[in-house]
């Protein structure tokens, strides 16, 4: 039995909203004591009117940009703050880290008040739909009834979409970036082997485990095929090649020599990349949010057809925006999410970037993601 300790990462300038209690749960279940941690830049004006929500990823924290609470370079660094394409001198912007992960919402390595212990696998089953209403508890406890725009990256622009579908009127406008309205077979398969990976791991031990027996093969492998999707071969090659390691530093996992070790300037980085990543995110947490992704599809309670779920929305602006590169979240999706939209009334448009950078683009091609995020809100 794995002790109680619990495998939580909270940035220290995170801000806290207690959930109502209970505050039940999409597929069933209730949480009682919840929260949402989120954080802020920029103050409200004297109409609250000018309220931004960014709604993120799988593996994201609140901790977007720099701030007074925390000076340390946020994961968008680069897109928000005085002057930058989410110009906090503009605009009071609010991050929330998605309810079910480990970066101090509550979720899986949270401790459940009824035992003292951590939720572990007795955690709700998690969907898109209970983050999006998390963070709506969030918008209204800030005293927003409209929020100017919400923005979602990734996993973010379906809960983005979920949250415009289940709280009418919360958004005038929606940027929609390398998100969709439902997961495609090939993000579903590709997600299925991340999540069999960690649970083929003898250390998983049914979600029963702590730092001395830690599932970490498992979150290395779910990890590397993770970054292998965000990137596109495109640039896969430009970066590495085919180039090869010295002999030096051809090893295998355990540092002695192995006939099979890392052999290719590639392979190097993806373990690099997997273990700097192992022991900061929880692996319950990401099999819970990585199974929400699968499950979410507004054409749900639309007969099948995801236009008509996305009609079902009202903005009055929105923006949606893809890498022509990205395999995990192709543009084809983007350009759905616009059309959708546009059949609903919204002023809609997509926007496809010729960056090789693939899904991870919005994170690191700032020279194209900027200018079309800036155009969008300047607009508004």
């Amino acid at each position: 039995m794995a002790s109680d300790q619990t495998h939580e990462f909270i940035p220290p300038g995170s801000r806290f909203h207690a959930l109502p209690s209970p505050f039940p749960m999409k597929r069933g279940g209730a949480l009682h004591g919840a929260r949402v941690a989120y954080e802020t830049w920029g103050a409200l004006d004297a109409q609250r009117g000018n309220a931004v929500l960014i709604v993120t990823g799988l593996s994201p924290d609140a901790h977007a940009a720099a701030s007074a609470a925390d000076p340390l370079p946020g994961w968008w660094e680069a897109m928000l703050g005085p002057g930058k394409p989410i110009d906090s001198d503009r605009w009071f912007v609010i991050c929330v880290n998605s309810l079910g992960s480990c970066k101090g919402s509550t979720g899986p390595a949270s401790v459940d008040p009824a035992t003292g212990a951590p939720y572990r696998l007795s955690f709700p089953e998690v969907s898109i739909e209970d983050i999006a209403d998390a963070a709506a508890e969030v918008v209204r406890g800030l005293g927003i009834e409209r929020l100017a725009c919400v923005i979602g990256n990734s996993m973010g622009g379906m809960t983005a979409l979920a949250l415009l579908s289940r709280h009418p009127g919360i958004a005038r406008s929606h940027i929609n970036i390398s998100g969709s309205a439902r997961a495609l077979p090939f993000s579903i398969a590709v997600r299925s082997l991340q999540r069999e990976a960690i649970r083929l791991d003898p250390n998983w031990n049914h979600g029963d485990y702590d730092d001395a027996t830690y599932p970490e093969s498992g979150m290395r492998i779910a990890r590397k095929l993770g970054v292998i999707t965000y990137r596109s071969a495109l640039e896969w090659d430009g970066r590495f090649g085919r180039v090869r390691l010295d002999e030096s530093h051809v090893l295998g996992d355990g540092g002695g020599e192995d006939p099979f070790g890392l052999e290719f300037q590639v392979e190097s980085y993806l373990e690099g990349h997997a273990r700097r990543f192992v022991r900061r995110f929880d692996p319950n947490c990401y099999l819970y949010l990585s199974r929400s992704m699968d499950w979410f599809d507004l054409a749900e309670h639309a007969g099948g057809d995801v236009l008509a779920g996305l009609a079902k929305i009202r903005v009055e602006r929105a923006v949606a925006i893809g890498a022509s590169t990205d395999i995990l979240f192709p543009v084809q999706q983007q350009e759905e999410v616009a059309e959708g939209l546009a059949r609903g009334g919204a002023q809609a448009e997509f926007i496809g970037m010729d960056s090789p950078q693939g899904h991870d683009a919005f994170l690191v091609d700032f020279d194209r993601f900027g200018p079309a995020v800036r155009g969008f809100l300047d607009r508004l």
